[in-house]
């Protein structure tokens, strides 16, 4: 799939006392697809279109700090980002969606599928831990050094000042170093994620998100007692991720009731644009009706 035609529209929104940006088509059932670090609504691209025209109202935002979206100075621990999400839900006219993140997207979608089951209709997550997967497998050594940037995060300012020399092009060899099909980023395609984390503070937010989870670990490192996940969900996982290890996608049945696992072992951390058509096939298989 070499691109996809601009189809879409650009809107804003109040949401959570920021203003949010974000991409949407199609008419029906809510989608809402969360992106993660490093990105924005882009990172979709293939599969707005796809799925509005299965019959769905596709809405893509930039989540707070990135892109066009609000960079505030505070409001990164997951509650407060959760919040932002329901606020976005309802400004639409909905009380529930289908909810699908990646990487950080993911971890939101997890925790929101959690925290407001009556507002998640279906849960598709790729690429991204579940919290209590992710606990456990810290303990481990293979994931404790998958995960180092996390820890290199913490770091105050020097992090910023790196990824953010010569128009953010450490952020462009980042995911097309990561990827496992390096032809799905060519440089027009890392120019976009360059821009966006060109703009001011955009890098200082989004690594906020990392760094609340040490400023505030509470609202990362919940406990999963007696939180079970009961909707419908699917977890697409690109088995040759750097950062994150194939074995958060197993032993999830103590926390999910209705999971269905789709693994693709070509791709890398970055499935939908990896393996944009393959994804899309899963999404529609599960989102139709048997």
């Amino acid at each position: 799939m070499a691109g996809t035609a601009e189809t879409w529209q650009h809107k804003d929104m109040m949401t959570n006392a920021i203003r949010m940006h974000y991409v949407s088509e199609g008419t029906g059932p809510l989608i809402v697809l969360l992106h993660g670090f490093p990105e924005y609504w882009y990172s979709w691209r293939f599969q707005i279109p796809f799925l509005a025209n299965l019959g769905y109202t596709v809405v893509a935002p930039d989540l707070r700090g990135y892109n066009d979206s609000d960079k505030p100075h505070r409001g990164y621990d997951i509650p407060t980002l959760l919040r932002d999400i329901v606020g976005l839900i309802k400004g639409l006219g909905y009380e529930k969606a289908i909810i699908v993140g990646h990487d950080w997207g993911g971890v939101l979608a997890w925790n929101f599928a959690i925290d407001y089951p009556e507002m998640t209709e279906r849960l598709i997550v790729l690429n991204a831990p579940h919290p209590g997967a992710f606990q456990r497998e810290l303990r481990t050594i293979k994931q404790l050094r998958k995960s180092w940037y996390v820890f290199a995060f913490q770091i105050p300012w020097l992090p910023e000042f790196i990824l953010g020399r010569h128009n953010a092009a450490a952020i462009g060899r980042l995911i097309e170093q990561s990827a496992a099909r390096k032809e799905a980023f060519p440089p027009e395609v890392l120019a976009h994620y360059q821009e966006a984390m060109s703009k001011p503070h955009a890098l200082t937010a989004s690594i906020n998100y990392y760094r609340t989870i040490f400023n505030r670990p509470a609202s990362f490192l919940k406990d999963q007692t007696n939180k079970v996940i009961t909707c419908p969900t699917l977890l697409i996982w690109g088995e040759q991720d750097i950062a994150l290890d194939s074995a958060l996608t197993e032993g999830l049945d103590q926390w999910i009731t209705n999971l269905q696992i789709k693994r693709i072992p070509d791709s890398g951390h970055w499935v939908q644009q990896e393996k944009p058509e393959l994804v899309n096939q899963f999404l529609s298989t599960f989102l139709t009706p048997q």
